[in-house]
């Protein structure tokens, strides 16, 4: 997948990126790439859906990220 284009607050990156990696090496990265929120979340866990620009969502199981999304 291509890079997702970025908005007001929100870093260019490609979000398939972080399928795989740890929790803790997930959200350093998206730190140093400039994400302002970082939530990570059990893939099956009830959230608001309400859109924040600068935040990445990590979906992660057995510490690893097996989703992962803008917004």
């Amino acid at each position: 997948m291509s890079p997702e284009p970025g908005g007001a607050g929100m870093p260019r990156d490609d979000t398939d990126g972080y399928l795989g990696l740890s929790a803790d090496a997930a959200e350093q990265r998206a730190r140093k790439r400039g994400w302002s929120m970082v939530r990570v979340v059990p893939p099956d866990a009830v959230i608001t859906m309400e859109y924040r620009a600068g935040r990445l969502n990590l979906a992660v199981r057995d510490d690893r990220v097996v989703r992962c999304w803008q917004g």
